[in-house]
C-alpha cells in the first residue's frame, strides 16, 4: 500500500462536492461554536457549577474533539480533493476518535445515573452527586478510555495491509479498515472485547437505570409530576438514541451487511460523526431554561450595553435542585 489509504466522499457525487461542503461546513461551524459557547457560560458562571452542568460541559469537550478530528479531513476531501491518509495518521485518529467515544459513552452513563437519583432518590441527590465525587468519576471513566484504547493502535500497527487501499468512509473507521488486512486479525478480538467492555457494558447500565427510573414514575400518583419527570428524560434520551443507534447500525453493516448499499454506509457514516456534536448543544441549550438564559444573556451583553433589560436577567438567581419532583423540570 505505500503506507498511504485513500478517503471516500460520497460516492458519484464528485461534480458538487463544493456544494455539499457548504452544509457540512455550516454543520462544522455550528458544532464547534455551539459547545465552545456551552462551556464557556458554565465556566464562567458559579451558578452554573452543579452537577447537570457538569455533565454538560464533559459531554461539549468529547463532542468537540470528535469534530475536530474529523470535520477537517471531510472538508479537505470536499475542497482540495485531498484524499491520501497516511498508516500513522489513521493511528492517531482511530485512537482519539476512539478514545471520545469511549468518554462520551461514560458521560452519557454518568447523565442517567443523575436522572435516576434525581427521580428515584430526589432526597438524598444534592449529598450523592457532589462535585468531588463527579470530579473523581470523570477521571477515571477519561483513565479508562485512555488505557483501553491505547493500545488498540499498536495493535491494528502489526497488522499487512495488502488489499485495495480505498477507504469506504470520509474518516478511520476499525471495522472498515480490518477488512484490508490480509493477515490473521484474531488480535483484533481486542477492539471488540474493549468495545463491549465499555460502550456495551454502559449502554446496559443505562438501559438498567431507565427500566428502574420507568418503573418508579409508573407508581407516581399526579399525571402532572409523572409528565415532568418524563421530560426530565427526554433530552439524554435523544443524545443515547443519536449516540448508540447510528454507531451499532454501522457496525452490524461492516460485519453483515456486504451487499448493503456503499452509499448508505458513507451516509450512516457521516450521521455517526457529524449529527451529535451538532445537535446535543442546541438540544440542551434549549432544554435548560438556566443555561439558555445566561447564553442569552451573553449574546445580549455582546450586542448592546447594559440596560436595565438585561440588569434584570443579571440578577435572575439560578435555582438549585430542590428534594421534590419539581426539580425534574430542568432537564439533561
Amino acid at each position: 500500500l505505500g503506507g498511504m489509504f485513500l478517503l471516500t466522499g460520497i460516492p458519484g457525487q464528485g461534480d458538487i462536492y463544493l456544494w455539499i461542503s457548504v452544509p457540512f461546513c455550516f454543520m462544522y461551524v455550528i458544532s464547534i461554536v455551539g459547545n465552545s459557547v456551552i462551556l464557556f457560560i458554565i465556566k464562567t458562571d458559579p451558578s452554573l457549577h452543579e452537577p447537570m452542568y457538569i455533565f454538560f460541559s464533559m459531554l461539549a469537550v468529547t463532542d468537540f474533539g470528535l469534530s475536530m478530528a474529523t470535520m477537517q479531513m471531510i472538508l479537505g476531501i470536499f475542497w482540495f480533493d485531498s484524499r491520501e491518509i497516511s498508516l500513522d495518521t489513521c493511528f492517531a485518529q482511530l485512537f482519539f476518535i476512539n478514545m471520545l467515544q469511549c468518554i462520551e459513552s461514560s458521560v452519557l452513563l454518568l447523565m442517567a445515573f443523575d436522572r435516576f437519583i434525581a427521580i428515584c432518590n430526589p432526597l438524598r441527590c444534592a449529598s450523592i452527586l457532589t462535585l468531588p465525587r463527579i470530579a473523581n468519576m470523570g477521571l477515571v471513566f477519561v483513565l479508562r478510555g485512555v488505557v483501553l484504547i491505547f493500545p488498540l493502535p499498536f495493535l491494528v500497527k502489526w497488522f499487512r495491509y495488502c488489499r485495495a487501499n480505498v477507504l469506504s468512509h470520509s474518516y478511520w473507521l476499525h471495522q472498515d479498515v480490518m477488512k484490508m488486512a490480509c493477515a490473521n486479525i484474531t488480535v483484533n478480538i481486542y477492539g471488540l472485547s474493549v468495545a463491549l467492555l465499555t460502550m456495551g457494558l454502559d449502554f446496559l447500565l443505562i438501559f438498567l437505570s431507565y427500566v428502574l427510573i420507568l418503573k418508579t414514575v409508573l407508581s407516581i400518583a399526579s399525571s402532572t409530576e409523572y409528565l415532568m419527570a418524563l421530560n426530565s428524560c427526554v433530552s439524554h434520551l435523544c443524545a443515547v438514541v443519536l449516540f448508540y443507534v447510528p454507531e451499532i447500525g454501522l457496525a452490524l453493516i461492516h460485519r453483515f451487511g456486504n451487499s448493503s448499499s456503499h452509499f448508505l454506509q458513507v451516509l450512516l457514516g457521516y450521521v455517526y460523526m457529524m449529527i451529535q456534536p451538532l445537535i446535543n448543544p442546541v438540544m440542551y441549550s434549549v432544554k435548560s431554561k438556566h443555561l439558555r438564559a445566561r447564553i442569552i444573556r451573553a449574546f445580549v451583553k455582546v450586542s448592546s450595553s447594559p440596560g436595565p433589560s438585561t440588569a434584570n436577567i443579571g440578577h435572575e438567581k439560578h435555582m438549585s435542585p430542590i428534594p421534590s419532583w419539581t426539580f425534574t423540570s430542568e432537564t439533561t
